[in-house]
């Protein structure tokens, strides 16, 4: 069957000025620049075969984007190329080398639709795609100059309130009722307003930043939100989006905020080593040293838990210690970024308490998550308190202490039952099932009522 000419494509290489060999040519110096050896064979042959319907696999279409886009002084989609397989591309290092506004409405559109974001969410979590760029990708990006404008609008610092504002009402609903809840609205916002908020004219260079800030920001929450649902591929992809956003905003804090929560998820898939370097390098520079002490204390306590998840237990304890400083350092008259304002004692106690368990501190543990139940506004932070009370529960019956497990858990279920729609919360339900299930049959009737209700529970959410 005869193909279609990919007129898209044709009229991008003609208003570049290209012919197919200068193409070809700064598509090789793209994919250099990205390690990506499988395509610096390119060659002319190629990109008339694609200007003649013939589809280009793997991250081709990625980096043809990139090079046009530079060219063009725009970004680029591969929509735009009429490159219309649904297939996303892997992440790999290029990831750290594509504009995030190219990345951001080809991200958002496949997530979206239902077609494209079954690819998404059946992607595998890329352990390759954690390795970091060098110093000098820090550097370049907060340097960078941003694409030409394609839309006419002006943007003020209203607008980048109007953002902020946004970011703050969505990670208040993922705080009570999980990342399940609200995210395809985040994602449906971040791909259109704030899109055009990135492609406009920016009442001075300040704003600019800013602005990329708190896309970053945002996009990041999304990132979140599919961590706590799951979807463990798609927050990836999201976290790799907010870090350049935050590059480009020069906002090393946040970077550090992102970067923390990359180390997170990673330690929870049981990447340890991955999660220590992504902790670690949260830490350096002006990520820690421009943050504000609420801040630090997040940053610190999460590479507490990286350093226990490998076995280092006196550097874990030292850094807890740090941590604690940070948080009792941090008083009224410090003025905190949205991003951080449930970062508390309650929080604080729960990382603490989680890296206690990875150092086999078990008392130490239930202490701090039943410091952590006792302090957190639990109607706020509903999401996140039974995720503590599941954790608790899980240490309570390793210990032996099954009543006092049950009775942790059925207040997890009520927390839950009340509208929680989250995958992490959905896990402990899981856990619940397994690891009572020793003691269902031992004369343990609260461990019988207990399993029972989870799998009430569960046949209703499945």
């Amino acid at each position: 069957m005869a193909r279609t000419r990919n007129e898209h494509l044709a009229a991008l290489l003609a208003e570049a000025g290209w012919s197919r060999a200068q193409a070809a040519a700064a598509f090789i110096r793209v994919a250099q620049e990205s390690k990506l050896d499988d395509f610096t064979h390119i060659g002319r042959g190629h990109i008339t075969m694609w200007v003649g319907g013939t589809m280009p696999s793997g991250q081709a279409p990625i980096v043809l984007c990139q090079a046009l886009s530079r060219r063009l002084k725009r970004p680029i989609t591969p929509e735009e190329l009429g490159f219309s397989d649904p297939t996303p591309p892997t992440q790999s290092a290029l990831d750290w080398h594509i504009d995030p506004l190219i990345v951001l409405p080809d991200l958002g559109r496949s997530d979206l639709n239902a077609d494209r974001r079954s690819l998404l969410t059946g992607a595998v979590y890329s352990i390759t795609a954690l390795a970091l760029p060098r110093e000098d990708w820090w550097v370049e990006m907060a340097s960078s100059q941003p694409l030409s404008p394609v839309d006419s609008r002006r943007v003020g610092r209203g607008d980048v309130a109007i953002v902020q504002d946004m970011t703050a009402a969505f990670s208040r609903v993922d705080q009570q009722r999980g990342g399940g809840h609200g995210r395809r609205a985040l994602v449906e916002y971040l791909r259109t307003d704030v899109t055009s908020f990135l492609h406009g004219h920016f009442a001075s260079e300040h704003v600019r930043r800013e602005m990329y800030s708190a896309a970053g920001e945002l996009s990041y929450l999304s990132g979140w939100m599919a961590f706590d649902n799951g979807d463990h591929a798609l927050a990836q992809k999201y976290f790799t989006l907010a870090v350049k956003l935050a590059a480009q905003a020069d906002d090393p804090p946040l970077s550090g905020h992102i970067l923390r929560a990359m180390a997170h998820q990673a330690i929870d898939l049981g990447f340890h080593q991955q999660g220590l370097d992504l902790a670690s390098a949260s830490m350096e520079g002006q990520r820690y040293a421009a943050a504000t002490p609420r801040e630090r204390a997040l940053l610190g306590v999460v590479y507490a838990r990286s350093l226990a998840a490998i076995g280092k237990k006196r550097a874990a304890a030292k850094a807890l210690l740090n941590a604690e400083d940070d948080l009792s350092s941090a008083g009224p008259g410090i003025q905190e970024p949205n991003r951080t304002f449930f970062f508390a004692e309650a929080s604080l106690a729960h990382e603490t308490a989680c890296t206690l368990r990875e150092c086999g501190d078990r008392e130490g543990a239930v202490r701090e998550f039943n410091r952590s139940v006792r302090t957190r506004k639990a109607t706020t932070f509903r999401r996140t308190h039974l995720v503590t009370l599941g954790y608790l529960g899980a240490v309570q019956v390793a210990g032996g202490r099954v009543e006092e497990a049950c009775a942790t858990w059925s207040r997890a279920l009520d927390a839950m039952e009340d509208g929680v729609y989250s995958g992490r919360a959905r896990q402990a339900v899981i856990d619940i099932r397994r690891l009572l299930s020793p003691y269902r049959n031992r004369g343990v009737p609260a461990a019988a009522r207990l399993s029972a209700r989870a799998t009430g529970y569960l046949s209703q959410v499945d």
